[in-house]
């Protein structure tokens, strides 16, 4: 074995982006709080660090440019490196968007629903799951027909492209990054970069459209309104219940946490390559199966989750475990934290050079306005239909979550909800693995619509169409009773 040279900057250098991602965050952070307008639309911090990040790594990457203009002889190591190192940092962050969306969906789906009997309100996990497919499914339609026409128009739009409407809005930047990252490597030029900007212009419309619609609302005295980010005072049952371990003895209980998260990945991981050598690689169509089961990597996570979930709950009832390890504050805690700095490194990885062509950046302003549009008129139908004893809350958390991330839905379900009486929050979550379930369909669509072949994008297409209708049949269709 040999040792490594600790001053050396490859040993460093994971600390440092770090340490770049942190302060943007905290920076974002000061902006957010400070800046009144930014305050009042419930503009994520990750978001504002986002932008604020990208326009830095930029800077970083044409800083040798910017300070030859000035001066031809001055130069330094750190000049010389600077275009490399951003080259090196933006695969970073792509490797961070990467795994930490999967990480945060292990922590969501590690935590225990609260009890619907003791709540005024039951929720609607299946019917959930199915209205969040089927929005992925109206966006992938929506998406489609206008990349289809468009692709005719413009040589650099891939007419699969407007599959990435449901990525980006829909799944969010980890998603967009994933899936736009394989249509890259199958022929469409700059697609993971449309598909961030597709995620970022959704994070945009999550925070001001959503507060119009609330704010709309409670002007017609429907609801009120928190008025100010309020500070709640954390119990030290949420930290440390009667049934759970401490929060300190051997191990910090928020070990535990993290133990049981990278444990789970580690099981998706198993799962994942046995299903890699199952499918194997001889074939187009296997490769694109294989790029689709890495791709899918969150999915596969919060399926373990859920499986991890339910072997906990099944050694306790059998008396094997005389405690609980879980703990939903400290979940909600870090997925938040994974959350955060995964739109962060989403939104700094952007290419902007990649966009910067009039048929791409037509096509991303005509599917996402359509999508915006579409998605608010979609779901505010359906959840009048499904939701009628909370209809404004689910709303603001299923639109904030499908044209966002699940972080902007909660976000506004706190203007309206801040102690979660109805269901809204829990819905999301069981929602989005009953989701996992339903959009199996989605999956194998996103894995061949780009193959060469044409006929691969017209099935694709008719049987977005035909899933759209049976789903919405079973969705709406009411209970005899």
């Amino acid at each position: 074995m040999t040792s490594i040279l600790t001053s050396a900057f490859d040993t460093w250098s994971f600390i440092l982006w770090f340490a770049i991602l942190s302060l943007v965050m905290m920076f974002g952070n000061v902006i957010r709080r400070k800046v009144k307008f930014f305050r009042n639309l419930l503009f994520p911090t990750a978001i504002i660090a986002g932008f604020l990040g990208l326009g830095v790594k930029y800077l970083w990457y044409y800083l040798p440019d910017i300070v030859n203009f000035f001066s031809t002889t001055y130069t330094s190591d750190f000049l010389v490196s600077a275009k490399s190192n951003v080259i090196d940092f933006n695969n970073y962050l792509q490797v961070i968007t990467y795994h930490a969306l999967a990480l945060g969906f292990i922590a969501m789906g590690l935590k225990t629903v609260k009890d619907s009997k003791t709540r005024k309100y039951k929720g609607k996990p299946i019917k959930t799951g199915l209205l969040i497919v089927n929005t992925y499914l109206l966006q992938g339609i929506i998406g489609l027909v206008f990349t289809i026409i468009l692709g005719y128009v413009f040589t650099t739009v891939a007419p699969y492209s407007g599959l990435l409407l449901p990525m980006g809005f829909g799944q969010g930047p980890g998603q967009a990054n994933n899936i736009g990252g394989i249509f890259e490597a199958n022929g469409f030029v700059g697609g993971q970069a449309f598909g961030l900007a597709i995620s970022t212009i959704g994070f945009i419309c999550a925070s001001t459209v959503g507060i119009f619609y609330i704010n709309r609302r409670a002007k017609e005295g429907i609801i009120k309104r928190a008025s100010q980010e309020a500070s709640q005072t954390l119990e030290s049952t949420v930290v440390e219940g009667s049934e759970e371990i401490p929060v300190s003895e051997a191990i910090d209980k928020m070990s535990i946490q993290i133990i049981f998260i990278f444990v789970v990945y580690a099981m998706a991981w198993v799962f994942m390559s046995l299903l890699t050598k199952l499918i194997g690689n001889t074939s187009s169509f296997q490769q694109s199966m294989v790029s689709l089961v890495w791709g899918f990597n969150f999915i596969f996570a919060m399926l373990f989750a859920i499986v991890f979930k339910l072997g906990l709950k099944y050694i306790t009832k059998k008396g094997w475990m005389k405690r609980k390890y879980t703990n939903e504050y400290m979940l909600n805690r870090l997925s938040g934290v994974l959350f955060d700095f995964m739109v962060v490194a989403s939104l700094m990885s952007i290419n902007i050079e990649a966009l910067v062509d009039t048929g791409l950046l037509l096509t991303l302003f005509i599917i996402t306005t359509v999508g915006v549009f579409a998605t608010y008129y979609y779901l505010s139908y359906t959840t009048k239909k499904i939701y009628p004893d909370y209809t404004i809350q689910a709303f603001a958390t299923l639109f904030g979550n499908l044209t966002g991330t699940a972080p902007n839905g909660i976000a506004l379900l706190r203007e309206i909800d801040p102690n979660f009486e109805t269901p809204a929050a829990d819905d999301l979550v069981t929602g989005s693995s009953a989701a996992v379930m339903f959009g199996a369909p989605l999956l194998i669509i996103t894995g061949i619509i780009y193959m060469p072949e044409w006929y691969y994008l017209w099935i694709s297409f008719i049987a977005l169409v035909i899933f759209f209708v049976v789903f919405n049949y079973f969705m709406l269709k009411e209970k005899k009773k």
